[in-house]
Formats: C-alpha cells, structure tokens, sequence
C-alpha cells in the first residue's frame, strides 16, 4: 500500500485492516461484530436502566458498576464507527483526525475504567473489612467525588496524545493494524523523532493503570487477609464470591492489556493475527462480558432483571 508522502495531517486518509490472513472468509465477520456490539449495548444499558429505576440498587456496589456499565458503552460507540464500517461497509479510509479523536476516546476511557475497577476493589475491601461503617463511608457525595476525580485524571493524562501527534509530519505507511485507531499505531506512521512521544505512551499507561493494577491487587491481598481470620467457612465463602465478579472483570481487563503491551513494546510475537485478535479481544470482550458476569453472580440483580422483563 502506498505510503503518505509529506502530507499534512489533517488530510491524510489512513486505511484500517481486517484480520490478517483472512481476507478472504470475512463474510462472517459482520454477524460476529454485529453481535458482539448489539449485546454489549444492550447488556449495559440494560444494567443502567435497572440500577437506576429500583431503588433497592442504589448501594455503592451497584453504582460503582453503573458507572462501569458507563464506560463499556463507551468504549464500544468509539470503536464501532471503524469496526462496523470496514466489516459492513468496507469502508478502509479514516483520515487523520479522525484517528486521533478515536484514540484520545479508547485511551480516556480504558483509563477510566481501570480506575473504576479501582473503585470497586475498594468497595469491596470496605464490604468485606469494615461492614458496619460500609454505608457511612461509600456515602453517594464521595463516590460522585470519587467518579469525578476519575474522569479528569482520565482526561489530564490523555489529553496531551493527540497534541503530541499532531505536531509530525506523516510520510510512512498509512495502513493500520487493526480496525481502529491506538496511540502505538499512530506514532509509527510520523517521520519524525517521536522518542517524546513514545516516553509519555509508556509512562502514562504504567502512571495510570500500572498503579492502578498494584492498588487493586493490594487490596485483594487486604481482603484475603481479612477473609481468612473469618472462623466460619461458609461465611469465609460467602465473603469470597463477593468478589467473584470484580475479580473477572479485572482480568478481562488487564490480561489482554498486559499481552499486547509486552508485544508491542518488544516485538515478541510473530503472528500478526494472535495480536490483532487479543487487540480486538481487549477492546471488545469486557463491554460484552462484564453485564453477563454481574448478572449471573448478583442474586439481587439477576433477580431484578427477571421481574423486570416478565412484567
């Protein structure tokens, strides 16, 4: 594919890229991508409506995951204009700003929502630990304070991307690896000495999530802890499967993250399509997976949700 030639970056035309090797049996890819976005918007906006409408929800736990329900919907409206246009439409051409308005979005949002995990480790850590000050504590002026502080963390370590793309020149080959646009897809198209730009891409991600990650595990290690001087067991598993869910969607979460951050940043794999299938899995499989992860193990949810739709 033609490179883009010393063009300005805001009429250059970028092409985003099916799945490589497979070009030619992607008739099914539609249904699958349609799916998959369907039931993620539908799944969390159906927790949304639920934890907004009965008011026996409105407890910290349940509105933590609202506001993670917020984040999966967004996450999957920035990503389904490229996803579904090139699966539906094949349509391959974004141009650059375009691209740079779609990866200030994904990487805002997995900030957010890194930190809601956070959050919600923290809700459990006061569930479990202290119980009796839980509803004292998790008051909703604190978790909307709480939210807020998230959300412009989110935006001040974002932000700077696309500034910081904006300002190169782009000469190299304008043919994604995926279907959407990332910071790491981006600075490989600029000719330019873009060692500033690789330095804050990696020191945003370990500022952010790695801190994030580490906070989360301590306060598993907390809960553990707790949990274990619990004498009765089957209070001791009562306590554990609390957490069940959280602890899914932290490794729907960071797994995927961790794999392609290794490979990007050291080339270690060298199928092209293990990659963009674990890109796809990590932007794609937490906004599907989290609504039915908390649905089956929630009994007060799942419940809800029944009556909801046998009325």
């Amino acid at each position: 594919m033609s490179a883009v030639n010393d063009t300005n970056f805001n009429s250059a035309m970028l092409l985003v890229t099916w799945l490589p090797g497979l070009e030619d049996v992607h008739l099914w890819f539609p249904i699958v991508f349609c799916f998959v976005y369907v039931f993620s918007i539908v799944g969390n906006s159906v927790i949304l409506f639920i934890i907004k409408t009965d008011p026996s929800l409105h407890e910290p736990m349940y509105i933590f995951l609202s506001m993670l329900a917020v984040t999966d919907l967004g996450l999957s409206i920035s990503t389904m204009p490229t996803t579904l246009g090139l699966y539906l439409l094949t349509s391959r051409e974004i141009s650059l700003n375009a691209c740079f308005a779609q990866l200030f979005f994904i990487h805002l949002i997995k900030c957010i929502e890194s930190s809601m995990l956070l959050l919600m480790a923290f809700d459990r850590f006061i569930a479990i630990h202290n119980l009796l000050r839980y509803a004292s504590i998790l008051t909703l002026p604190r978790i909307s304070k709480m939210g807020l502080v998230c959300v412009l963390r989110g935006v001040a370590v974002t932000l700077p991307l696309p500034f910081l793309l904006q300002r190169f020149r782009y000469c190299r080959s304008n043919v994604l690896s995926h279907c959407y646009c990332i910071n790491q897809e981006a600075m490989k198209m600029a000719c330019s000495d873009i060692r500033v730009n690789s330095l804050y891409g990696l020191s945003v991600p370990l500022l952010t999530m790695g801190l994030d990650s580490l906070l989360i595990f301590l306060s598993y290690v907390m809960i553990l802890k707790t949990v274990l001087s619990i004498t009765s067991h089957v209070e001791c598993l009562r306590a554990m499967n609390t957490c069940f869910s959280h602890l899914c969607a932290v490794l729907l979460f960071y797994i995927p993250m961790i794999g392609l951050s290794v490979m990007s940043r050291f080339g270690v794999c060298s199928f092209p399509l293990f990659q963009t299938v674990l890109g796809y899995i990590y932007l794609l499989v937490p906004p599907l997976m989290n609504p039915i992860v908390y649905s089956v193990k929630s009994k007060h949810l799942r419940e809800t949700i029944i009556r909801a739709f046998i009325k």
